[in-house]
């Protein structure tokens, strides 16, 4: 909350899709054929997702720049954003290009694999000046990769330029990120496998030995000043240059659809920046939404609500009125 009362401004830029989700008994492999048991439609985008997390959390007002065709899918999500608050201002209607579509399958165990058909998402490009001018305005500019590249260049500039935002890139869908657009990242989120390709470097599971997700941070801290490195159900670590280290547990969840959970989180984490506060305590918060997104299926329908996050949140990580997590689950470190 802003020293006037009102509640800070996230600009979220990127995609917004319609996912069409297979659940099947396995995941296939090359070559593959599996039948679903069941399938069906529902709004997502990581983009979307994420502008949806940041108002359900009920930290920051959330304002969605991104791009969506002349048909039904677009229509549908422009209401989904809509109906939970997202400011659709600057959410363009790009004629002759279908709205953006991802193919997903689902295994029982939560775990999915994801196909992008960008459609308009692919046209965001050349931002306008009242575009430029929402990003300058915004206490925090959140981006992802499933639009063009430049075009996140462009607000992390126009954001950079106003000396007010912060600017936080989920570098997903894994893509070669050139230096200027690392020069005006503040914070960088990833996964094990985003952070492996930023790197240079084979994926390797970090998540059990909290000094090799360090290592891998440290060699992100090359790329970005700060950064987040998400390890599913071993939680999250975070390191800075000016020397802060945090790894935060996961809350324990019950996982039937991952699909949303990254997305939960990145939203959540860049609410709680927005409302200025610390980043230990935004990282646990966030932790607690992704942990709630993965219980559920469907990408947008999984997102929780403040009041529950706020509660898990409470019931993991807090005790006795305060924000402290008890020695035996967390571990700190500084220089």
């Amino acid at each position: 909350m802003s020293k006037s009362g009102r509640r800070a401004r996230v600009l979220v830029v990127g995609s917004a899709n319609m996912d069409l989700v297979a659940r099947c008994a396995a995941l296939p492999q090359p070559g593959e054929t599996v039948l679903a048991r069941t399938f069906g439609a529902t709004p997502g985008g990581k983009g979307a997702n994420q502008a949806i997390a940041v108002a359900r959390s009920g930290l920051a007002h959330c304002v969605f720049l991104g791009a969506v065709g002349a048909d039904d899918h677009g229509e549908h999500l422009r209401d989904v954003l809509r109906r939970d608050g997202v400011d659709t201002g600057l959410l363009r209607e790009v004629s002759g290009a279908p709205s953006g579509t991802a193919l997903i399958t689902v295994d029982p165990a939560g775990a999915n694999t994801i196909v992008v058909v960008p459609g308009a998402n692919g046209h965001l490009r050349d931002l306008s000046a009242a575009e430029l001018a929402g990003a300058a305005e915004c206490a925090v500019v959140l981006a992802q990769l499933e639009i063009p590249v430049r075009t996140v260049h462009a607000a992390f500039a126009a954001a950079r330029e106003s000396g007010r935002a912060l600017t936080i890139l989920n570098a997903a869908p894994v893509r070669p990120l050139d230096a200027e657009l690392l020069a005006v990242t503040d914070l960088l989120v990833v996964n094990e496998i985003e952070a492996a390709a930023i790197a240079g470097r084979e994926p390797h599971d970090v998540g059990r030995d909290a000094s090799a997700a360090f290592a891998q941070c440290e060699k992100l801290l090359e790329s970005a000043p700060r950064v987040a490195l998400t390890l599913g159900e071993q939680g999250v670590c975070y390191a800075s240059r000016d020397g802060a280290r945090y790894q935060i547990p996961a809350a324990r969840a019950r996982a039937v659809d991952t699909t949303a959970a990254g997305d939960t989180f990145t939203g959540v984490l860049a609410a709680c920046l927005a409302a200025g506060r610390p980043i230990e305590h935004a990282l646990k918060y966030a932790c607690a939404a992704a942990s709630l997104a993965v219980e559920r299926p469907g990408a947008i329908v999984s997102i929780p609500t403040a009041a529950e996050i706020a509660e898990r949140h409470a019931a993991v990580y807090a005790y006795s009125g305060g924000d402290n997590t008890p020695a035996s689950t967390e571990q700190e470190t500084r220089r």
